[in-house]
């Protein structure tokens, strides 16, 4: 079996909003197995400044990773817990190369274009007019649930978006999920997260910056809105820290994002912890292009999880690869009527 590794840069259509600053362009890599005619492709989703394996010696790993195939999935899995990106990487390229289609990883009612995947719609960052403009959007698509990021406003004007949503649609109509990325302050989170429960919000994402658990404790006894951890779940590596972790703050939620906490396999672990101490949980992408979509979403029907789950839409990027992966009112669907495009010259 040969293993190679290859970087793309994916550049975004319009500069995207986050708490990390504004992206306009969004490095991966790309890992390819080829074996007796057969060709397998997998995505290391990185992001710089939240990626627990953001590291000066990434690359090398990669290298490593690829001269050390022959040890297998399994294995690898192991040796690289502390690089959940290439975990992630290297499960998916397996997956592929296993395959009959290098694309159709898990085969299913979803592959299959029967089912579809409830997903929320996301709202960017950035100012009032334009976050109003995309909440505009998102309800004309057909989305019944909405995810707004908060943190790049002034906090009276991202209650007026609430309240604008509100007005026109009960809890029962659309669904509001709210991100903090832990911009609030341990002073003001209590107070802040009480104000937008009056806006019957689903639930707030890390409302303070991880490793402060002590205080998300606190906010998770005493929260008037569910509170889901997300940025929290990021470097914690061992099934015992999981659990650990899980058992102090007690949230109402986690958040996953295979491409930051080991792929697959970690994935289950953290779901498997959950669900023993009544935690819900639900899956979310992470700017990767529609190759690591495309796995997480097949992943993600197999869970038979009802909630709207944060799947990207493949649409951010200018270069990104045709897939069958498509939304129509609020629900991802993968079409067999449309063909992947990936031209080998990708991974060179």
């Amino acid at each position: 079996m040969k293993a190679t590794y290859h970087q793309y840069i994916l550049n975004f259509k319009q500069p995207s909003g986050t708490s990390r600053g504004v992206l306009k362009t969004k490095e991966t890599w790309f890992i390819v197995l080829e074996k007796d005619g057969k060709t397998g492709v997998g995505e290391c989703g990185i992001l710089r400044g939240l990626s627990a394996d953001d590291r000066s010696d990434y690359e090398e790993k990669l290298q490593w990773a690829c001269e050390h195939i022959g040890l297998g999935k399994d294995q690898l899995w192991n040796e690289l817990i502390e690089f959940p990106s290439i975990q992630f990487g290297i499960e998916m390229a397996f997956l592929s190369l296993e395959s009959e289609n290098p694309f159709v990883l898990f085969p299913s009612d979803f592959t299959e274009n029967q089912h579809s995947i409830p997903i929320n719609g996301l709202v960017w960052m950035g100012d009032e007019a334009f976050m109003k403009r995309q909440i505009e959007d998102k309800i004309e698509q057909g989305f019944n649930c909405i995810k707004l990021k908060i943190g790049a406003i002034e906090f009276d004007k991202e209650l007026d978006l609430l309240r604008f949503i509100r007005q026109n649609f009960d809890k029962e109509t659309m669904e509001i999920r709210v991100d903090a990325n832990g911009v609030f302050s341990y002073d003001s989170a209590l107070y802040k997260i009480n104000q937008i429960a009056g806006f019957e919000v689903h639930s707030i994402e890390q409302p303070i910056q991880k490793n402060n658990t002590d205080m998300m404790s606190v906010l998770c006894k005493n929260t008037t809105i569910p509170i889901a951890l997300d940025e929290e779940l990021i470097g914690v590596f061992s099934f015992d820290d999981k659990r650990q972790l899980l058992q102090k703050i007690q949230p109402q939620y986690i958040v996953l994002k295979p491409s930051f906490i080991g792929g697959i396999r970690g994935t289950l672990e953290w779901i498997s912890i959950a669900e023993k101490l009544n935690i819900g949980w639900w899956i979310t992408s992470a700017l990767e292009s529609n190759i690591g979509l495309n796995a997480i979403a097949q992943f993600t029907f197999l869970l038979n999880n009802s909630m709207p789950q944060g799947l990207g839409t493949g649409s951010l990027y200018t270069n990104n690869f045709d897939c069958p992966l498509t939304v129509a009112h609020g629900k991802l669907w993968y079409d067999k009527d449309k063909e992947w495009k990936v031209d080998p010259n990708h991974f060179k």
